[in-house]
């Protein structure tokens, strides 16, 4: 399934596909799960008790992806100014928790990183085409 399909299939879309939201739906949703996981990965680490303003960013930015990629699939009506704002908010949660992992030397932490930096790419992407 894909959610490319299921934005251009809506009534008010029309085939007219908002390409760069369609992908920045797509990486928030992947990135509100893989902070959400790599938030559970950091505490149970050894050094869980170093790592709770990772831990914080990483739960911040999954709930801050997680609301983007709801307001960003609504596609009947308009609410530019509103979605503008989620993105640009998702950008910069996405590029806070990606510095704050990677200063960690594990997996979980550089894949989250990663997944950051290409969602808060996509989110300012989309935000120049709204």
């Amino acid at each position: 399934m894909s959610i490319k399909e299921m934005l251009a299939e809506h009534p008010d879309v029309a085939g007219h596909l908002n390409e760069p939201l369609a992908e920045a739906v797509r990486h928030a949703m992947y990135c509100a799960a893989i902070c959400n996981a790599c938030a559970d990965a950091c505490a149970a680490e050894e050094d869980a008790g170093e790592r709770g303003p990772c831990i914080r960013l990483c739960n911040d930015c999954s709930d801050i992806c997680t609301a983007t990629y709801r307001v960003g699939s609504r596609r009947t009506g308009s609410n530019e100014g509103v979605l503008k704002a989620m993105l640009e908010l998702c950008a910069q949660a996405c590029d806070e928790c990606a510095a704050m992992c990677e200063k960690h030397d594990d997996a979980h932490c550089a894949r989250c990183a990663q997944m950051c930096r290409e969602c808060a790419e996509d989110c300012r992407k989309a935000a120049r085409n709204l």
